[in-house]
């Protein structure tokens, strides 16, 4: 299967679209978008990149999440570039036809292997079993000859929330934050970008695709394989409720019509430790994400959620004072905007709870 979507082929100005928005979502020049224009171009008429997308221990978020994406139209735009050759919940073929369809991609190699959902290892990967074969298994056989592999959402690029239960449930690469070797054999010298948040935002999975089109190689990625484009600065830094923070003012009551838009620290939200550009990307098309819509950041891009994070709603952070040590922040709340008055940096003083010591 070539293509999802039946649609009349993409004009340059659509393609511009994409290469603009890719770029700024990267952070690279806009004088870069000819040649990322001019290799879109070259992909959807020539030989199209060959696409893999397995989904494991999921609840099909990061599919949805990528398939109603409307700015830019990456559902069909990309489908236009790429050749999307498997994907269990989108392809149109089923049963032994689709299973047909994986087994010439592998054996021609090179395509590009997104992964979402986790990867259970317990009870010997039986917790998750696809065409009489493991997850494990299925896993395995098509890293060994992707040429890029890309874990999108929590699930599979950290575990997720299938890692608090039974199941022995990892990411392509970590088990939280620890980093396993289930894969390494066939993952080698290959490049692996991890996308998390859940959901994927489908922003940053067209960005990926579109500069290892145009470049043959992936943006700097962190300690953690994301990309520090998407995944470099803090929430709590960017967040609109900082002043907030910084002044002492937290919402402890939800029904309390006084303390709307206060920050919303209290209420557990893990914005002080968690690295992403949600705030400015947004969701739903630019329309909005959790913080504005009065949720607290769940840390959802980190290798701690969720287990670690859990319960959501509860103060994962405590604060630490110079020449104090680790204190009470439900007792001195009044004292953060004297703190911040006194120029010592909020950021320096926050400290996790959960497994770090003050």
């Amino acid at each position: 299967m070539d293509t999802l979507f039946l649609r009349p082929k993409p004009t340059r100005r659509e393609f511009l679209q994409v290469a603009t928005a890719s770029l700024a979502l990267l952070g690279l020049s806009q004088a870069l978008s000819p040649r990322v224009v001019k290799a879109l171009e070259e992909k959807a008429t020539s030989g199209k990149p060959a696409v893999i997308w397995l989904e494991g221990q999921d609840c099909t978020g990061c599919t949805e999440s990528f398939l109603n994406s409307t700015e830019p139209l990456a559902s069909s735009i990309l489908l236009d570039t790429i050749s999307l050759r498997y994907h269990e919940t989108a392809m149109a073929a089923s049963g032994y036809r689709s299973e047909e369809a994986l087994r010439n991609t592998i054996d021609e190699g090179g395509y590009l292997l997104v992964i979402e959902g986790s990867i259970p290892l317990a009870e010997d990967g039986k917790f998750c079993t696809i065409g009489g074969k493991t997850f494990v298994e299925i896993v395995r056989e098509c890293a060994a000859k992707a040429a890029a592999i890309i874990p999108v959402g929590s699930c599979a690029t950290y575990g997720g929330i299938p890692a608090a239960g039974p199941t022995g449930a990892v990411g392509y690469l970590y088990q939280g934050t620890n980093r396993h070797h289930e894969f390494d054999d066939v993952t080698g010298d290959k490049p692996v970008i991890n996308l998390p948040t859940c959901p994927l935002h489908p922003e940053r999975l067209v960005a990926i695709i579109v500069y290892y089109l145009t470049f043959g190689t992936i943006p700097e990625l962190d300690d953690f394989q994301r990309p520090l484009a998407f995944y470099g600065e803090s929430q709590h830094e960017n967040c609109e409720r900082r002043g907030q923070f910084e002044a002492g003012h937290f919402v402890t009551d939800w029904g309390d019509p006084s303390q709307n838009g206060y920050c919303l620290y209290l209420k557990g939200c893990k914005g002080p430790w968690t690295k992403q550009d949600c705030w400015k990307r947004l969701w739903n098309s630019g329309t909005n994400y959790c913080i504005k819509a009065n949720f607290p950041c769940v840390g959802c891009s980190e290798p701690e959620f969720y287990e670690r994070f859990s319960p959501l709603f509860d103060r994962q952070f405590d604060i630490t004072l110079p020449g104090i040590g680790k204190v009470d922040i439900d007792k001195v709340m009044a004292t953060i905007a004297a703190i911040a008055a006194a120029g010592i940096g909020i950021d320096t003083i926050i400290t996790k709870v959960k497994g770090e010591e003050s």
